[in-house]
């Protein structure tokens, strides 16, 4: 199974790109965050001519996430909008299904804004609400969780740790309950296939980060025991500037190919 995660920032400004995406990689699911567009808005008939159905869960002007599913995968069943126990609902965070027999969920972790502000303890209770609700996925069969977490695992994980002290997505707090996700059974799909160094899959759209490689690897794949990463590869074309001349998503697609038991 190729599974591709991708912060779109907008799936109708991107919508070219995402085309691309799929022409490019073929994945046979597609995890997309940050959508930015209602239900009805949501481009899912150019997507099903493009050989993909579409469950989406949808807030609007913000948020949002989606999965996308090749048409020749053979079941796409029991769709949940929502993660239970989040503590803002409304903000269209979370959305899993059964796909081919794989439990695979999109997620967009709140970014805290900074550790003083309200949001930071929002981003806390959603990713407690996140090991809760994964502890069940995962005892009860294959497993991925995939999206924009928001977290810098590491200090590897972000470009100059030093500019980052203070900062949210590399607290102490964001990183432990990180740990405790993954304690539940789940394991870090890039760690696996780069165990040394790291990918970068976000860059601030200012200052030139991307061509300085002023990043942060704050997109992840999580993946249950039933599951074998085979490669991952964090697909930097797609956050340059492209021909068509539009402007990229300030984070790149992450492409997860994995082996399912079974």
């Amino acid at each position: 199974m190729r599974l591709v995660t991708w912060n779109v920032n907008s799936v109708r400004a991107r919508l070219p790109r995402v085309l691309e995406l799929l022409d490019v990689h073929r994945p046979d699911v597609v995890c997309l965050q940050e959508t930015k567009v209602d239900a009805a808005g949501f481009p899912a008939q150019v997507l099903h001519d493009a050989g993909y159905s579409v469950v989406e869960h949808s807030e609007g002007r913000w948020n949002g996430v989606a999965l996308l599913v090749a048409a020749s995968t053979p079941t796409l069943q029991t769709v949940c909008r929502g993660l239970p126990g989040e503590p803002n609902p409304a903000e269209a965070r979370w959305i899993d299904a059964d796909v081919d027999g794989v439990r695979i969920a999109s997620v967009y972790v709140p970014n805290g804004r900074e550790p003083t502000h309200p949001m930071f303890d929002e981003k806390l209770r959603f990713l407690e609400a996140m090991e809760a609700h994964a502890a069940g996925l995962v005892a009860a069969g294959p497993t991925i969780i995939a999206g924009d977490f928001n977290v810098a695992r590491e200090d590897r994980d972000v470009w100059d740790p030093s500019m980052f002290v203070g900062a949210t997505h590399v607290t102490p707090d964001e990183r432990g309950r990180l740990e405790e996700l993954l304690a539940v059974g789940l394991t870090d799909a890039h760690r696996v296939a780069v165990p040394e160094g790291s990918d970068f899959t976000w860059w601030d759209y200012r200052m030139g980060a991307f061509r300085r490689g002023m990043g942060m690897r704050i997109d992840l794949a999580l993946v249950s025991r039933h599951v074998t990463v085979d490669h991952v590869e964090v697909d930097t074309v797609f956050r340059r500037n492209n021909e068509a001349g539009d402007k990229p998503s300030d984070h790149a697609p992450v492409v997860v190919d994995v082996t399912v038991e079974g």
